[in-house]
């Protein structure tokens, strides 16, 4: 996924707390600060930690029509749960990016594991994960730029808790971009 796009459907699943609604907020905002149209929605289960959760964001150049993801570019799941559901688009071509921490190793083509909540929590606190596998995302999808969503995050974080989400999405994004 090295092309740059005019459209991005992205699928951002896992289990309630994990921040994935924030996450998914939080490209949306980069994506307007870089002049872009956008349409994030979400939806979790009745429990607010632990069931399935799920953001989507649609990035475009023109007016969305459809606010739902029908075709995504890129998808993230952090639990095994959302691997299952989502990992048969890897099949269809798109990007699967998953957490090998919460969720079993899997092999074929689009399935890129990474241990994101373990990386967070080496980061000094597991609750950067959404933060940390954002920047991977964006990274490998080129949705928005690093500057954007690090703009972003200063916005919504101040003092210690803003360094520390800094620093997870400079490492997610050093997982792609090193050589």
């Amino acid at each position: 996924m090295n092309e740059k796009k005019e459209r991005y459907e992205v699928i951002l699943a896992g289990s309630g707390g994990q921040g994935l609604a924030l996450a998914g907020i939080m490209l949306g905002e980069a994506a307007m600060l870089e002049g872009k149209v956008v349409v994030q929605t979400q939806s979790y289960g009745i429990a607010s930690r632990g069931g399935l959760s799920l953001a989507e964001v649609i990035i475009d150049q023109e007016e969305i029509i459809y606010q739902q993801v029908q075709k995504p570019d890129i998808i993230l799941a952090l639990t095994e749960e959302a691997l299952e559901k989502y990992a048969a688009w890897a099949e269809k071509g798109a990007p699967v990016f998953y957490d090998t921490t919460l969720a079993k190793a899997r092999a074929g083509a689009n399935l890129t594991g990474y241990p994101f909540t373990k990386m967070a929590s080496d980061l000094g606190n597991t609750a950067a994960v959404n933060i940390l596998a954002l920047g991977a995302l964006s990274a490998a999808g080129r949705m928005v730029k690093t500057e954007s969503l690090a703009s972003v995050i200063r916005k919504h974080f101040q003092g210690n808790a803003g360094e520390l989400n800094l620093k997870a999405l400079q490492r997610g994004v050093e997982l792609i971009m090193r050589p």
